[in-house]
């Protein structure tokens, strides 16, 4: 492959991934960041908001980049795309990287676009971590936390090696955005507290190395809690236990 192509898809990944923390930390920027802290009180359409605008992302970042590299925007994707749909392994580091890097970038324009409102709710930087990266709802569980993120992840997996299956009732291709961000949307509603369903390693590592850098001092990766390794760890294995079922359970009855 020329070395332009692969660039181009990398830059498709990176774009695509970058959308969807613009969409998503942006939705949760703005629910956390203007709370008065009023008990019972819903700012900006709360979590419902929250879980619309994942999907939402999620649908806009494959419009980016689905013609050019199949807007993958997920390492749990790529791999289980590798592993069990032929995907060039040679492709699959440089695709997360491109990932992660986006995710990256995406949480940093989300920052400096409410730096100020930062300043003014947390001005130390020292509790709104979680708007970028996810935390566990039971620290003292890790191991909840990570079947939460595999049992999430493999629904990701499942649900979408169902939509895009050619041997099962493949969706439109203009279609299959909007029903890949609903997937997203129906798991943030059903699992996104136990561990803020990050399904997806990139969203939630890339976003979790910029709160390191710009001095978040709850950023789960250098604050001794240790708890980055779960939305990694969880949603690859998790990817590969979905893809599995699917392929095994379904798609070898559909050809």
């Amino acid at each position: 492959m020329p070395p332009s192509r692969l660039l181009a898809e990398l830059a498709a990944e990176f774009f695509g991934t970058m959308m969807i923390l613009l969409i998503g930390a942006g939705v949760v920027a703005s629910v956390v960041l203007f709370s008065t802290g009023t008990p019972g009180e819903v700012v900006n359409g709360g979590v419902t908001n929250i879980n619309f605008a994942w999907g939402f992302g999620v649908t806009f970042g494959i419009l980016v980049a689905g013609k050019i590299s199949g807007a993958h925007l997920n390492p749990a994707v790529t791999l289980a795309l590798a592993v069990f749909r032929s995907f060039p392994w040679s492709k699959v580091l440089p695709y997360s990287l491109a990932q992660i890097a986006g995710a990256f970038a995406g949480a940093a324009l989300v920052f400096v676009n409410y730096r100020e409102a930062f300043q003014k709710f947390d001005p130390a930087l020292e509790k709104t971590a979680g708007i970028f990266a996810t935390f566990p709802a039971f620290p003292a569980a890790p191991m909840a936390g990570l079947f939460d993120q595999v049992l999430g992840t493999a629904i990701l997996l499942f649900l979408v090696f169902a939509v895009i299956d050619e041997h099962n009732n493949p969706s439109p291709a203009y279609f299959t955005p909007l029903l890949v961000g609903l997937i997203v949307v129906a798991i943030g509603m059903s699992f996104g507290p136990m561990h803020g369903y990050a399904i997806n390693p990139a969203r939630d590592f890339g976003p979790r190395l910029f709160t390191v850098l710009a001095g978040f001092r709850n950023n789960g990766l250098t604050d001794g809690t240790g708890v980055f390794w779960v939305p990694i760890a969880g949603p690859l294995l998790g990817g590969l236990l979905g893809a599995a079922a699917y392929d095994f359970g379904i798609r070898r009855f559909l050809r």
